[in-house]
């Protein structure tokens, strides 16, 4: 495994104890909220693997409800999570799953808001790094440590070529791209990371484009 930073052996400033089990968490917690774009009124949590059998002593559970709560890893109100979700209204369930997965520190976060819902699933893989591996039903493989652009098209030939041509007009380099759809044909999903924040123009104008359903942005 190569690093490019030392960050990258030591983990992100964070509240502790773990950087798997908090910072990780964290993460993939706050990627959930970032694409769900609002306050949600409930937060299904699933753990699975070592997650599962010590999310409560190592922190997990206040940690990735921390992230729901938009907080960053170095954010001390992330010790009373739970609390401050309670005080927004924010429904919180937790659940313990016993299903094998490919990685111990696996996590499902399902974010509701009347008809509105959004579900992912993340690992965490050391030093506080994340990958985020499923989006509504979505098989893709998104790290986190980059801004990216999220594309919900219809699976129509020149859609990726479009894509492609607006970035490029704009000068927006892309470090990695891959596309995931669950059926020939239909609703499929283009996961792109880039070298710099992408700014909303661009995207209003990535969602002008023939057969985009929807277009969503992280921040670096």
């Amino acid at each position: 495994m190569k690093y490019r930073t030392v960050f990258d052996i030591i983990g992100p400033i964070m509240i502790g104890p773990s950087s798997s089990h908090t910072a990780g968490a964290a993460r993939i917690g706050r990627v959930a909220r970032t694409l769900f774009a609002e306050k949600p009124d409930r937060a299904d949590i699933y753990f699975y693997g070592s997650f599962a059998k010590t999310y409560r002593g190592h922190g997990t559970d206040v940690a990735i409800v921390g992230g729901i709560l938009d907080f960053d890893t170095f954010d001390s109100r992330i010790t009373n999570a739970l609390t401050i979700a309670k005080e927004e209204k924010i429904d919180i369930h937790f659940h313990e799953e016993e299903a094998l997965t490919d990685h111990p520190n696996t996590a499902k976060v399902v974010l509701t808001k009347g008809e509105v819902t959004i579900e992912l699933v993340g690992i965490s893989i050391g030093g506080g790094k994340i990958e985020i591996i499923e989006l509504n039903g979505f098989k893709l493989k998104l790290s986190g440590n980059h801004p990216a652009i999220l594309v919900v098209h219809n699976d129509r030939y020149g859609v990726i070529a479009g894509v492609s041509n607006v970035l490029a007009k704009h000068e927006i380099n892309i470090g990695h791209m891959e596309v995931s759809r669950k059926e020939k044909g239909k609703e499929a999903l283009m996961v792109i990371e880039v070298d710099q924040n992408v700014p909303n123009t661009i995207l209003k104008e990535l969602e002008s484009l023939p057969n985009i359903v929807k277009v969503t942005k992280i921040h670096d």
